[in-house]
């Protein structure tokens, strides 16, 4: 199941549209992340999308548009270790049970996907805080709210899929 979650992120990583004027193009992976982490719980969500991580900065050409090793874009990935971690975390704990609170779980790990995100992309592309936000948070937000939804309502799907391989 952890290597099926980091594959599901890597072919979600081809699902790629650039960002005009932006280092950082809109992917799938957040959705992928998101997903993994709720339906695989804390520690396998973590651990697949740590996998994910190792194998693309190893060269494992899975990362956005079939890229590999460290770009703008890779404190977002490791955004997603942590929020796998969360995600699995607060659904384990209810935070799945009801649409709203899943898509509330959902929304509090893309808030840390950006907080790792944000952070790297500044320093990869020597830019301030207020830039930053620009090129990697505002573009963004309409399509994560997207892919939240679009989350939230496949996790039965999930769940189902996980009790299959259980």
């Amino acid at each position: 199941m952890v290597i099926g979650g980091a594959v599901v992120t890597g072919l979600a990583a081809q699902v790629a549209f650039p960002v005009p004027g932006s280092p950082v193009p809109i992917t799938g992976q957040t959705f992928a992340a998101l997903l993994v982490g709720a339906s695989l719980g804390w520690q396998r969500g973590a651990t697949s999308m740590l996998l994910y991580l190792i194998a693309g900065v190893s060269g494992v050409p899975w990362f956005q548009g079939g890229a590999a090793g460290a770009t703008a874009s890779l404190g977002y990935v490791v955004g997603f270790v942590f929020a796998g971690a969360l995600v699995g975390t607060l659904a384990g704990r209810g935070g799945d049970r009801t649409p709203v609170r899943t898509v509330g779980t959902m929304v509090l790990g893309s808030l840390v996907i950006y907080a790792f995100g944000v952070p790297w992309l500044m320093a990869a592309t020597n830019v301030g805080l207020g830039r930053a936000l620009e090129l990697g948070v505002v573009p963004f937000l309409l399509g994560d709210a997207l892919k939240v939804v679009l989350a939230a309502g496949l996790l039965p799907a999930g769940w189902a899929l996980v009790r299959r391989f259980r």
